[in-house]
């Protein structure tokens, strides 16, 4: 708070984000013509772990050089940087000091050199740890390093006649901002309040246009006071780390029921930029070319639901884009059925629209209707493709694996463990969710996050009403809030807690397993 005051005191300097390595993010006041160098000095002062010349800075996907100015990066305020150890191998620095981005990290990570495979054996994921890299800055590609922005969480409002959710974001003052559910980014020159939604490409690209067109991110319909936004990333599901020819993409706008196409201001690690835009109906195309037509690299997910109803141990497995409007019409429909997610990695390798992938277990499992799952955009509304694994006798783990069936090469591994997997129904599962709220509720208190889904969750399943998520909504802080929901839902007893276990469950379930895990 002190840093902000003292920037707010000086129009020359402006406030600015660095995470460092824990992942905390520190306040710095700048100016722009302040080095690189004398900004780590700064930090340093701050946190005297993060030594200048044992660190890099990075913003976007670009490593900052010491000599060049804040002004030469474009740097503005709310901006958010990221602290990285300069790169280190077997106890010696790399002679070669290969800096932590771009495509020497990529070929690094992707081939390690011999003396790092002792430590990094196996996975991209055991690189990126052992090498004090951390996790990929945004996006869940360990070969893309894409913008990590200041995040605001949007209101959410639900329209159940119309079965639509509407985003509020309240961006705080200029700067770079981005929506923590749905990715969508916004440049903006003063404070506002932005409306969108998620609407489907089928309804709006017409047959002849899919012919020549493939979507390659989710359709926004964005409403703001124009002149504000200076300019709007659009979430993107290409990998761009296979040297793809960018020239492709395109923005289309829908107006009137007629499409125009425009060519993004650039193109970055999962979005596409548009400076100066007008809005309507926004959203990221891919051009088909003949010869090409299966052969844009995809990020992509694997998303695994246990149905808690069914006998033994039933699960379903998707295999989507990195979509987020795809991913949440699956959680909807799989919470109908009464699943849980299982979280777990995505594939490591980008994955082809038109290739064949096989599901295979290392157990003796039962996959149905057949093993092969193809791999396609299909529009939210539509019945998303997924093979259903029963497991008659859960083993303390079971292997599941997905190739590409054109080459054999594994593209995703995961190991589901006797603790990712709920007890069978005959036990009673109401006491669970109860138990869970009281062992851990002051951690929730404090860690719980995306309230408003969980309220419009709560509601849809009639456990609360409206005047109740007001009284919830109206609290101060979102600790206040946090306590008051954890109360409500125990006062309304068992089955009200159960759901709220399911939902965070749902929405949040690298919380609840840390949580589970302490247990």
């Amino acid at each position: 708070m002190a840093e902000q005051q003292q920037a707010a005191d000086n129009p020359g300097e402006f406030s600015i984000f660095i995470k460092n390595l824990h992942g905390k993010a520190l306040a710095v006041t700048v100016s722009p013509d302040d080095s690189v160098w004398e900004l780590k000095a700064k930090l340093n002062a701050q946190d005297s772990s993060l030594i200048p010349e044992m660190g890099v800075l990075i913003y976007g996907s670009r490593q900052m050089e010491d000599h060049l100015t804040l002004r030469h990066y474009k740097i503005t305020p709310n901006c958010l940087l990221h602290y990285r150890l300069s790169l280190r191998g077997g106890g010696a620095g790399v002679k070669s000091e290969l800096p932590v981005t771009g495509l020497a990290l990529k070929k690094l990570v992707a081939d390690p050199p011999k003396f790092l495979t002792a430590k990094a054996s196996g996975s991209t994921e055991e690189s990126y740890d052992w090498l004090n890299l951390g996790s990929p800055l945004q996006g869940n590609c360990w070969r893309c390093m894409g913008e990590n922005l200041p995040e605001v969480t949007p209101e959410i409002t639900q329209d159940t006649l119309k079965y639509r959710t509407t985003y509020r974001a309240h961006l705080p003052g200029a700067g770079v901002f981005q929506c923590s559910i749905t990715g969508l980014s916004f440049e903006v020159r003063s404070a506002v309040t932005i409306t969108y939604r998620y609407r489907t490409w089928t309804r709006h690209l017409s047959k002849a246009a899919q012919e020549m067109w493939v979507p390659a991110g989710p359709l926004f319909r964005i409403d703001v006071q124009p002149g504000i936004v200076r300019a709007v990333h659009l979430p993107h599901f290409i990998c761009l780390a296979e040297d793809i020819n960018t020239s492709l993409c395109s923005i289309a706008h829908f107006k009137s029921g007629k499409m125009t196409l425009e060519r993004p201001t650039r193109v970055v690690a999962f979005s596409a930029v548009l400076e100066n835009p007008s809005f309507s109906l926004l959203g990221v195309l891919w051009r088909r070319l003949r010869s090409t037509l299966n052969s844009f690299p995809m990020h992509s997910l694997v998303l695994i639901f246990q149905q808690l109803s069914a006998a033994n141990t039933t699960l379903h497995l998707y295999l989507i884009p990195d979509d987020n409007s795809v991913k949440q019409a699956i959680e909807r429909q799989e919470m109908n059925w009464n699943s849980k997610l299982i979280p777990k990695p995505p594939p490591f390798n980008p994955l082809f629209f038109g290739r064949v992938y096989q599901v295979t277990s290392t157990n003796s499992v039962v996959i149905t209707p057949e093993s092969h799952l193809p791999f396609c955009y299909k529009s939210p509304k539509e019945q998303q493709l997924f093979v259903e694994i029963y497991i008659r006798n859960m083993a303390e783990e079971i292997g599941l694996l997905m190739t590409d069936t054109r080459n054999d090469t594994v593209v995703w591994r995961a190991s589901l463990r006797s603790g990712d997997i709920n007890l069978p129904a005959c036990v009673s599962k109401t006491s669970s969710g109860a138990a869970f709220m009281k062992q851990h509720k002051t951690e929730l208190c404090s860690r719980m996050r995306q309230l408003s889904t969980i309220l419009l969750h709560l509601r849809d399943a009639n456990v609360i009403n409206s005047d109740e998520e007001e009284e919830v909504q109206g609290q101060n802080t979102s600790q206040r809030k946090n306590r008051v929901l954890l109360e409500l839902a125990e006062k309304k007893g068992l089955e009200a807690q159960e759901q709220l276990y399911q939902i965070l469950r749902m929405k949040d379930p690298y919380l609840i397993t840390d949580l589970e895990k302490s247990s």
